[in-house]
């Protein structure tokens, strides 16, 4: 059974780099033909992707968030990351990571942004 645990700072300051960590246990992040994805829930509203990472590491990006955003990995630790530049209040959110097609997700971390 496939096992996501995201972990990363519960608060960040504006304009600061927000870095987050997904752990995938039971599974590989560089093999099968799934993807890995960032989801984020703003307080009050639904759902946004974020971005996503294949198994031969290809990114695909937000476009509203691909100017500040990155995805990487670390294949020895079975993880990958999110980084997101430049943050500000409205990036305040609760992030997941999950598995593509989504039939796996992590329990969420808050994240908040404030001075």
């Amino acid at each position: 059974q496939v096992q996501l645990q995201e972990s990363g700072p519960g608060l960040v300051k504006p304009s600061q780099l927000l870095s987050l960590t997904c752990t995938v246990s039971g599974d590989s992040i560089t093999t099968n033909s799934f993807y890995w994805s960032w989801i984020r829930q703003p307080p009050g509203k639904g759902l946004e992707w974020m971005g996503a990472i294949g198994t031969s590491g290809s990114t695909y990006y937000s476009s509203s968030l691909k100017s500040r955003m990155s995805i990487s990995r670390d294949t020895s630790k079975n993880q990958f990351t999110l980084q997101l530049s430049s943050v500000t209040p409205e990036d305040t959110a609760v992030y997941y990571c999950a598995r593509v097609p989504f039939d796996s997700w992590g329990q969420g971390t808050p994240v908040t942004v404030s001075s």
